[in-house]
């Protein structure tokens, strides 16, 4: 009983509350066809995008990559290596300022200007965004919609951005979700452990029966 008050009591830390899906009911916050997405944000970096895409590869599963502009127009070659891999990229603002920062005023710049680089780079306009800080506001749903654009968010967030891995596996092991959105990152911060966290990701998943999908069935 002790333990599944300690659940309950956490389990906002790592999974949106039930109250701000209902609000922002247009975005993502779970897959579609009942699989597991694995997402990384902040990318790409040549320290540890090679990283990740070794390690997806081992598993043979796809993702998608929510990149800000200054690492996409840094790294070209970093991203093109994530869409030869099959994987897809998505927005996550040019300088990662959150909507809140930028909102009401020119709302366009940073997702504008990041998609502008994205298919000069890239050659295609991304079809997903990511908010930085999870972000979100009843005008970024319509700016984004006009756009056609969908907001991503997620299910289970894992802070390995605190590169401790028992932090990621007490998430998994408690919150995973056969349909989860999951928020990993591509940075330095994480480097020591994220393909140990993909790792275990991965082998809990698969033990309990669940599968990954890809963004294009995930999102659909």
């Amino acid at each position: 009983m002790e333990g599944k008050k300690i659940k309950a009591l956490t389990k906002w830390k790592y999974c949106p509350p039930w109250i701000i899906k209902a609000l922002f009911r247009s975005s993502f916050w779970n897959t579609v066809d009942g699989k597991i997405l694995l997402t990384f944000d902040d990318g790409p970096n040549p320290e540890t995008t090679p990283l990740i895409l070794d390690c997806l590869n081992t598993h043979s599963i796809e993702t998608v990559f929510f990149c800000t502009g200054v690492n996409l127009e840094k790294y070209p070659l970093v991203a093109k290596a994530i869409i030869d891999e099959g994987h897809a990229i998505a927005n996550h603002t040019f300088n990662h300022k959150s909507t809140r920062s930028f909102w009401p005023k020119q709302p366009d710049q940073e997702i504008i200007k990041f998609n502008e680089l994205h298919q000069q780079i890239l050659g295609v306009l991304p079809r997903y965004y990511r908010p930085p800080f999870g972000r979100i506001t009843p005008e970024l749903s319509y700016f984004l919609k006009k756009h056609n654009m969908k907001n991503i968010m997620w299910s289970l967030f894992l802070y390995d951005y605190k590169n401790d891995l028992n932090i990621v596996k007490f998430a998994v092991r408690n919150f995973l979700a056969y349909n989860s959105i999951i928020v990993l990152h591509d940075n330095v911060k994480c480097k020591e452990i994220i393909v140990d966290s993909i790792d275990y990701i991965v082998d809990t998943a698969r033990q309990r029966g669940y599968s990954f999908g890809n963004p294009g069935t995930c999102l659909n």
